[in-house]
């Protein structure tokens, strides 16, 4: 029979501490377990090495003797102690051996890897592999909702169909693109007790609106028209939430001028109240199709520039 590097098949380093192997052994027996993977027999056998080599590496006793022998297993004379030890388990006044043939599911004793029941005398090893092999918490689930950035605006409850359960959640107002929320217990069912899961929902946000988000600040191109520009004036200004603000634009605007909103951006994160500020872009519209009039009026005001 083959030498089985059980190091190998939880992932760790030979010198990889008790926590280290634990943690490693939950994340695969997790993986693999056969209540998550009905039917799959690959990740039947799969579990039960990673149960195997988990009932050794635990142990201190064990490994230290795995350890010890390693590749040379065959040689070592501790299995010869083992071998007697399992001679403790032949029936009162008969020659035939038997073996205690405790269960977990659909593994047995007999499950275990002959090099295992080798080197540390078969059920030796079994009463690990039913401690560790009890309550695991739930996979972890994950949905997308794709929303437009106006829904997220203020806070606003929401009802998602997930493999046909309804969950209710409450989408706060201010999240991102790409943000990831967590609902705690709403995952995958655990496995033998253990508790569930979360879900975590990812938002792909749409917008269709003339605004540019940006964190929490808003820009927004705003057009002026030369005269306004030049002159000076009121304008009124549509913000995110439709409500009007009017401003003075200065006489002599520049194109590509910048004037800051305080307050008037997007709500921030769980921050009830509080807003990013919105950020207007001043556009020049220059004027076509001049009367001739006009076009005179504008010829005159260039020869007086030029004196």
């Amino acid at each position: 029979m083959d030498y089985i590097d059980y190091y190998k098949i939880l992932e760790v380093d030979k010198n990889a501490d008790t926590k280290t192997i634990k943690k490693a052994y939950k994340k695969l027996a997790r993986k693999y377990h056969p209540d998550l993977n009905p039917n799959d027999e690959e990740s039947k056998r799969k579990f039960q090495q990673i149960n195997e080599a988990h009932a050794v590496l635990s142990d201190p006793e064990k490994r230290e003797k795995y350890d010890k022998y390693g590749k040379d297993w065959e040689h070592a004379e501790a299995f010869e102690e083992a071998a007697r030890q399992q001679q403790q388990y032949r029936r009162p006044g008969g020659g035939q051996q038997y073996r205690r043939s405790q269960s977990y599911g659909d593994f047995s004793e007999e499950d275990f890897s002959d090099f295992f029941n080798s080197m540390f005398g078969g059920s030796g090893g079994f009463g690990s592999f039913r401690q560790s092999s009890g309550r695991f918490r739930g996979q972890d689930l994950r949905a997308e909702l794709t929303l437009n950035i106006s829904d997220v605006y203020r806070t606003q409850k929401q009802t998602l169909n997930l493999n046909g359960k309804n969950i209710r959640l409450t989408i706060p107002a201010g999240v991102s693109d790409g943000q990831e929320i967590k609902i705690k217990g709403h995952g995958a069912p655990g496995v033998n007790g253990g508790p569930n899961g979360d879900l975590y929902i990812k938002f792909n946000l749409l917008n269709e609106t003339p605004f540019q988000r940006d964190g929490d600040d808003l820009h927004l191109r705003k057009e002026i028209d030369l005269y306004t520009a030049v002159l000076g004036g009121p304008v009124v200004v549509e913000t995110f939430d439709g409500s009007k603000v009017k401003l003075n634009v200065k006489a002599g605007t520049q194109s590509g001028t910048k004037v800051k909103l305080s307050g008037k951006g997007f709500p921030v994160y769980k921050k009830e109240g509080k807003f990013g500020d919105l950020i207007l872009t001043f556009q020049i519209t220059i004027p076509t199709h001049l009367s001739g009039e006009e076009k005179k009026l504008f010829e005159n005001l260039a020869k007086l520039q030029r004196k």
